[in-house]
């Protein structure tokens, strides 16, 4: 439940419906935004510190645990429903161009009867924009705020989801450039950019997998303080994150497919080595035996004392070359 609090009980600066909550003086003023819109509150919260959290623990009525968890660094997803209100931990991804992987990226929701509050690290950027898009513009607010809390939490959730997209495109762009250079000679390279891939996609996977049974328990689960029926919204959301799924596991399957594929090549390419050295070993160990026959100095060997015995031992190595060589084409060898 909401703990009242009105404009004259904090004179806050108020430009366009954003509203920033001051503190007392010589604190930190805690880092809030707040759009009204009707009987609709949206409090985002990006960053969080221990000052919002106090300022979320002197006005709402939020279990201990639950304001706890918004300051963890990684909370697993999870709905946590009470009588008044429901919180909520979702995970979202975003790709880190540095390590070059998909990375989650934690929102905690807190949503009850006229009331929805976010808190975030500010790199999720449909959210962000879509508060800055709430703020400016009256005909967005209108539509996303113009309904209810439940409505305002669709909204949010299915522009996040639909951001994943874009994300999964990328990935399908790697595949089909690793694709191309599977065959390349660069062999190294190829099974850094599938090592590199196959991280992003086990990354990607362990994000989405939790979201589902969330996802699932919206559409499913009736709120009293959720009075809309949004279950056709929520099913829609549900199928995008299914559809997701089936990606990323057609993208691992690929992926695998590609690893497979590589490590055959790279058999491949030892064994055409191996086989021409062993050639090589082959014909060289007859010549051996031939120059160290005739480097003992005995007695008795043929051509040993005539004028032509290096010549001789020449075109008799020359021709035991030959030979192999035929018999390796004949035996299709070489």
């Amino acid at each position: 439940m909401v703990k009242g609090f009105s404009p004259s009980q904090f004179p806050a600066l108020n430009r366009g419906g954003l509203t920033v909550e001051p503190v007392q003086a010589g604190a930190r003023q805690p880092n809030i935004q707040t759009i009204t819109h009707g009987k609709l509150t949206w409090v985002n919260i990006e960053r969080p510190t221990e000052t919002e959290i106090e300022y979320l623990r002197q006005n709402y009525e939020f279990h201990p645990l639950d304001l706890d968890d918004c300051l963890s660094r990684i909370q697993r997803p999870k709905i946590d429903e009470y009588d008044n209100y429901l919180f909520i931990v979702l995970h979202f991804p975003v790709y880190n161009r540095r390590v070059r992987v998909t990375v989650p990226s934690e929102i905690d929701i807190f949503i009850g009867d006229g009331y929805l509050i976010t808190l975030h690290d500010g790199d999720l950027r449909p959210l962000s924009k879509a508060f800055k898009e709430c703020l400016i513009d009256e005909k967005v607010r209108q539509e996303m705020m113009g309904r209810s809390s439940g409505y305002l939490l669709y909204q949010l959730v299915d522009r996040l989801v639909d951001y994943c997209f874009p994300i999964l495109n990328k990935i399908a762009a790697n595949i089909e450039a690793v694709e191309d250079d599977i065959f390349s000679e660069e062999a190294r390279e190829t099974v850094r950019e599938i090592s590199i891939l196959r991280r992003d996609i086990i990354s990607f996977r362990r994000i989405i997998k939790p979201q589902i049974a969330i996802i699932a328990s919206l559409e499913h689960k009736e709120r009293p303080f959720l009075q809309e029926d949004l279950d056709v919204y929520w099913g829609n959301i549900s199928d995008h994150v299914a559809k997701m799924w089936d990606i990323l596991e057609d993208h691992r399957d690929v992926v695998d497919g590609l690893a497979a594929t590589n490590d055959s090549l790279t058999s491949y390419k030892m064994n055409e080595v191996i086989k021409v050295l062993t050639v090589i070993s082959t014909i060289m160990l007859p010549l051996a035996v031939i120059s160290g026959v005739y480097g003992m100095n005995i007695e008795g060997l043929p051509f040993a004392h005539s004028d032509y015995a290096f010549l001789v031992s020449v075109a008799f190595m020359l021709a035991t070359i030959a030979v192999m060589l035929g018999f390796f084409r004949l035996r299709r060898l070489i």
